[in-house]
């Protein structure tokens, strides 16, 4: 974390009703295993509005994605440090010792200790809501630059004691007499020694996100097959783009001690044949969420410049693209759990007033194939925008020439604080590389939220 900102200043039922409307319609990636051509350029209204500060993106840079047992950091970075205004950095599993890991990270850095920072969590759009809180800096006029981004450490995750043994360790700090310790170390029991090991779970319906999406790929008739060939489209189109040098925010890191890392080191094209011979992961043995097309537990940190338009522009900067409309949103989160995308994006095409065609980029998080294909066939139903988002007509699903072209997070990685910088700078690099004006981001997060976003190119 520390490194980075220095560089960067940067369950299934047998049928369901859903099931019932959806079972008719396949879906299949297996003709979409390679990259769109390069959108043409095309003549569109800037989202600028009027009397509003346009705030752009400078530059950002991540780690290189490492599955959880590997590590690494990276650096990038050439702006003065004294014209940070202000840190926000995303994380999850939150260590006790540096839970402001913003602050922690931004002294061990050598920011100035006047420089504030400060660190939001909100599951997997935790580096989401630290870049729209830059943005509302910057919007509002308090500040003209800010770092956001996001750091998980998956390989290394704070575990803890049972609550009988820290309640018993938390009285012995207090006893004053040897006989109220020994009255205590009397009550221990070997089983308090059994830790408590974080859990992907829900608080509120205790259950895991990989077993919620299992239920979803059921309810929405998405296949087996059809999570296979997607995973495996992620993984040949992430390769595609890292062997031609498209991942351009990562950058190498020497891990003291260890080599160099200078790539994703998840991304690993196999077969369906391969895949096929997996076995459900969290509802046996009838499920079709395999470990193969889910996301895994990964290593990562990612940061972004943001400035004013006016301040980049003065300091000599070409920036990379606009930040524009944004939003959250929220639903039901043991059914709905993992359908943020669906319901962001038709508001963020409103508040923006754009629709999907005008899209050139889109770039969603993908916890699960199967999360991805429900979203897609809940975004193509006017069914389901009637009965459950209280919307006449459906927002349609994005074409695959122009979804996750450079890979996604099934083949990335997934660091949960970290991936939302990813999203917005592959939609921003994208763009540039594609020749089109409009990407929009969107992911589902832990509580049945979600988050999507406008970015806008800016001009060559």
């Amino acid at each position: 974390m520390t490194s980075i900102l220095t560089y960067t200043l940067k369950n299934l039922p047998s049928t369901s009703k859903w099931a019932l409307r959806f079972s008719l319609r396949p879906l299949s990636c297996s003709s979409q295993l390679r990259a769109a051509p390069a959108a043409q350029t095309k003549s569109k209204k800037t989202l600028a509005k009027p009397n509003i500060r346009n705030i752009v993106v400078v530059e950002g840079v991540r780690i290189p994605f490492l599955q959880s047992g590997t590590s690494g950091l990276l650096h990038r970075t050439n702006v003065p440090k004294d014209v940070v205004d202000y840190i926000i950095f995303g994380t999850v599993i939150q260590e006790v010792k540096t839970s402001n890991v913003a602050r922690e990270a931004a002294l061990g850095a050598g920011f100035s200790d006047k420089t504030p920072a400060h660190t939001v969590t909100m599951a997997c759009i935790s580096a989401n809501q630290a870049m729209t809180t830059g943005v509302g800096l910057i919007a509002s006029g308090q500040c003209d630059v800010v770092v956001a981004g996001g750091v998980e450490l998956m390989s290394d995750v704070p575990i803890r004691h049972s609550r009988k043994m820290r309640k018993m360790l938390l009285d012995l700090n207090k006893a004053k007499t040897l006989g109220q310790r020994l009255s205590l170390i009397s009550k221990f029991r070997l089983n308090y020694l059994s830790p408590e090991l974080p859990s992907v779970a829900e608080f509120s319906t205790s259950e895991t996100m990989g077993h919620s999406a299992d239920r979803l790929a059921a309810a929405f008739a998405v296949s087996r097959l059809d999570q296979d060939e997607y995973v495996l489209r992620s993984h040949s189109l992430a390769k595609k783009a890292q062997d031609e040098g498209l991942l351009s925010d990562v950058v190498p890191f020497k891990v003291p001690g260890k080599d160099t890392v200078i790539k994703d080191n998840g991304i690993r094209p196999s077969s369906l044949e391969q895949m096929a011979k997996l076995k459900p992961a969290f509802i046996k043995p009838y499920g079709t969420v395999t470990a193969a097309n889910s996301s895994f537990l990964t290593d990562g940190a990612s940061a972004m410049l943001i400035m004013a338009e006016e301040k980049a522009l003065a300091m000599g900067y070409k920036p990379k693209a606009y930040l524009r409309d944004f939003v959250y949103v929220s639903q039901d989160p043991k059914d709905q759990l993992l359908l943020g995308p669906t319901y962001a994006t038709p508001k963020v095409l409103e508040r923006a007033g754009l629709t999907m065609t005008d899209i050139d980029a889109f770039e969603f998080h993908e916890a699960f194939s199967g999360q991805i294909l429900a979203n897609f066939k809940a975004m193509d139903s006017d069914w389901f925008a009637q009965n459950y988002m209280g919307r006449k007509t459906k927002v349609g699903s994005p074409p695959l020439e122009k979804f996750n072209n450079w890979g996604g997070s099934l083949s990335l990685g997934h660091p949960f604080g970290a991936t939302g910088c990813r999203l917005v700078m592959a939609a921003a690099n994208r763009l540039r590389k594609e020749g089109g004006q409009y990407g929009l981001v969107a992911a589902c997060a832990a509580g049945g939220q979600g988050h999507a976003m406008i970015v806008e190119a800016y001009p060559k």
